[in-house]
C-alpha cells in the first residue's frame, strides 16, 4: 500500500524548517510521496494577505528542485477562496483509493483538529502526523483522530520571523535554501 503525505501550509515563504519536517516524515513514517500543498487562504489566518500565489511556488519550486520524492499540488491556490483541509484529503482519498494517506500538522493546530470543518471525515480519511515545535509538550490528538509525532529535526524558524527579517534588513542565509534566498532579494518580496 501507497503511503502519501500531504504537507499543507501558506509556505510564505519555504524555509528550512520545512525542508527538515518533509525529510523527517518522509524517513519516520516511510512515506514514498509527500505533496507540499500551498493554501489560497488559510482558515487559520483570515487576515493575513499572503504573498501571490505564483511567487510563493516560485519559491517552492527553487527550494525543491532535485527532490524525487517531493512534489507541489497547486489545487487549493487553482480552487482559491479559503482552503479546507478536508477538501483536499477527500481529493487525495479519490486520486489514490488504495493509498494510506498522512497529514502533516504544526503542534499548534491539533487541540483544535475537532473544529475543523467536516473533522470527522478528515479523521476518516488520514492520520495526523504532527510537527513538534522546540520546547512544546507533545500533543495528544481529539477523538476520533489519530496520529503520531515526528521526531526529526525540530527547529523554531517561522516564516513570518523571516518576512520579518528581510523587512527588516537581516540576513536569512541559512534560514532558506540559498536560491530561496536569492529569489527573494532579485523579486524583492517580503520589503
Amino acid at each position: 500500500m501507497q503511503r502519501i503525505g500531504l504537507y499543507g501550509g501558506s509556505f510564505d515563504p519555504v524555509h528550512l524548517a520545512h525542508l527538515l519536517v518533509a525529510q523527517a516524515a518522509l524517513e519516520e513514517v516511510g512515506l514514498e510521496r509527500l505533496f507540499f500543498i500551498p493554501a489560497a487562504q488559510s482558515p487559520f489566518k483570515p487576515g493575513m494577505t499572503a504573498t501571490p500565489a505564483a511567487e510563493r511556488l516560485r519559491l517552492l519550486r527553487l527550494a525543491l528542485a532535485g527532490q524525487t520524492r517531493c512534489e507541489i499540488d497547486e489545487q487549493e491556490i487553482k480552487r482559491g477562496g479559503v482552503s479546507y483541509t478536508v477538501d483536499t484529503v477527500r481529493d487525495y482519498a479519490r486520486r489514490f483509493p488504495k493509498a494510506e494517506l498522512f497529514y502533516l500538522i504544526g503542534a499548534d493546530h491539533v487541540a483544535s483538529l475537532s473544529k475543523w470543518r467536516e473533522a470527522e471525515e478528515l479523521a476518516r480519511l488520514a492520520e495526523f502526523v504532527v510537527i513538534p515545535r522546540p520546547g512544546e509538550a507533545e500533543a495528544s490528538f481529539p477523538a476520533p483522530f489519530r496520529g503520531r509525532t515526528l521526531k526529526g529535526f525540530p527547529l523554531g524558524v517561522s516564516a513570518s520571523q523571516i518576512r520579518e527579517r528581510v523587512k527588516a534588513g537581516l540576513s536569512i542565509e541559512h534560514l532558506v535554501p540559498a536560491a530561496v534566498a536569492e529569489a527573494i532579494r532579485n523579486y524583492r518580496l517580503y520589503l
